[in-house]
């Protein structure tokens, strides 16, 4: 009596080679979709965290608040808050961040394919010590690797209400646009 030997044939590996190809190009794309959709969510929430510690401080020490692009040395000029948003006290209320004026928020650069625009023109918001902001509403467009369609806006009116929307296809592709 023969042994035969253990183990897969050409055959047999080439089939299961091919269906986990198959099962990898089905998965691969959910699972970016996945990241990039936590990476985005994660990015709202930064968001709305920072805007209800600057309203809350507003209110509490009667103190305007600036939350604009950022790092700790200050606010960037533009619309482009992707890489990263401060909160501070603006003590002075000079719209510039001097040492000596508390940084309540510091935002990280935003991972993955995820871009936050705000309205052309709005470079950052001042909250009042009434909990509304100076100037116009503010429109955030935020959007991520899975496309335009995916996009999504958050609104602040001059009273302080914040509310989340769908932005205009204009607004959705400009988002995804490399600045």
């Amino acid at each position: 009596m023969r042994r035969r030997n253990a183990g897969f044939t050409l055959i047999e590996a080439v089939a299961a080679a091919a269906v986990i190809s198959i099962l990898a190009g089905i998965a691969l794309p959910a699972l970016q979709d996945a990241g990039e959709a936590a990476r985005s969510g994660a990015a709202k929430g930064t968001l709305f965290d920072s805007w209800m510690s600057s309203v809350a401080h507003a209110a509490n020490t009667g103190v305007e608040v600036v939350l604009c692009p950022g790092d700790a040395n200050g606010c960037r000029d533009g619309i482009d808050w992707t890489h990263g948003w401060i909160a501070y006290a603006d003590l002075d209320g000079n719209r510039t961040r001097s040492p000596d004026e508390t940084l309540l928020k510091q935002a990280e650069p935003l991972g993955g394919k995820v871009h936050l625009r705000s309205t052309t023109g709005r470079t950052r918001m001042v909250f009042q010590p009434n909990g509304g902001n100076a100037g116009s509403n503010i429109t955030w467009t935020l959007c991520d690797g899975r496309g335009p369609e995916a996009a999504t806006t958050i609104v602040v009116a001059n009273n302080g209400r914040l509310r989340t929307g769908t932005p205009t296809a204009a607004a959705a592709q400009a988002c995804m646009a490399a600045m």
